[in-house]
């Protein structure tokens, strides 16, 4: 179940958190909304490079998620296990054509740190996965200004105690100049910037599953996006004063990473009413 917009934004001040609670794997990944499964259909098939990738050593990977889909589905589609040797590419194409959550997969390393090996991601937001495929997460993480000195070590070690059949969930937000799902870098999509609009900025919600898949012992990480006008949040009174507090302390570095420099006083005297 997706996290309420007031778990997002309680009345605290701007702070990098883990707040994960028990999730349901395969409810997650058997939502079918399909407008959502036509455009991942689209991309994938106008530059497939772009969005499904997999190292060379992600086929164990790939096996067992292409397996563990098939137990979900059961009768519902065709098995995306294949019968004969398929590369993987063409693999991760047919898992992003059939589930509308994107997906990434992680291994160890012979360091014991956690790798990206594959994934599919035709939703991301303002990053390109060809350039996070291979590294580890801190490297991942990296970008984002203060996380890793906030929460590195806490995901380090979450992510090694996740067992088996036992998912969490969490989620965070951001905010874009336009509803699209796909914000690829390469694309163009419009910035936030000045004058803000409240019809054309809209919150832009990652809901996350984090899974151990049990025979590789690699890690699921699976991301369900939701986009709401901004204008509904800000009309909630139950809701409004969170995110006003939000915005208000988040720290500098953080505003200029989600693109918020521009609009931040106009944001903030938006949601201060």
């Amino acid at each position: 179940m997706a996290f309420e917009l007031i778990d997002l934004f309680p009345d605290q001040d701007y702070r990098f958190h883990l707040t994960l609670r028990r999730g349901d794997l395969p409810a997650f990944f058997a939502t079918q909304d399909p407008a959502a499964l036509a455009e991942r259909r689209r991309w994938l098939s106008e530059d497939p490079s772009r969005y499904a990738l997999g190292t060379p050593d992600s086929a164990d990977l790939i096996d067992e998620f292409e397996c563990t889909v098939d137990t979900w589905r059961q009768n519902r589609g065709p098995a995306l296990s294949p019968s004969a040797p398929v590369e993987v590419p063409a693999r991760l194409q047919r898992l992003g054509t059939a589930l509308e959550p994107d997906f990434l997969l992680l291994a160890k390393d012979p360091l014991g740190e956690f790798r990206l090996r594959a994934g599919v991601v035709c939703f991301p937001s303002w990053w390109a996965l060809a350039e996070k495929i291979g590294l580890t997460l801190d490297r991942i993480h990296g970008v984002v200004p203060e996380l890793n000195p906030s929460l590195g070590p806490t995901i380090g070690q979450f992510l090694a105690k996740l067992k088996p059949g036992a998912p969490y969930e969490r989620s965070n937000w951001g905010l874009a100049a336009t509803p699209e799902l796909n914000l690829h870098p390469a694309l163009g999509r419009p910035r936030l910037s000045t004058p803000l609009s409240l019809e054309r900025t809209f919150l832009r919600i990652e809901d996350q599953i984090l899974a151990t898949l049990p025979e590789t012992g690699g890690i699921l990480f699976g991301i369900a996006l939701r986009v709401i006008p901004l204008r509904n949040v800000l009309d909630n009174p139950a809701i409004r004063p969170g995110f006003h507090r939000a915005v208000r302390t988040m720290p500098a570095p953080l505003v200029a990473y989600k693109g918020l420099g521009s609009i931040l006083p106009e944001l903030m005297a938006a949601s201060a009413r």
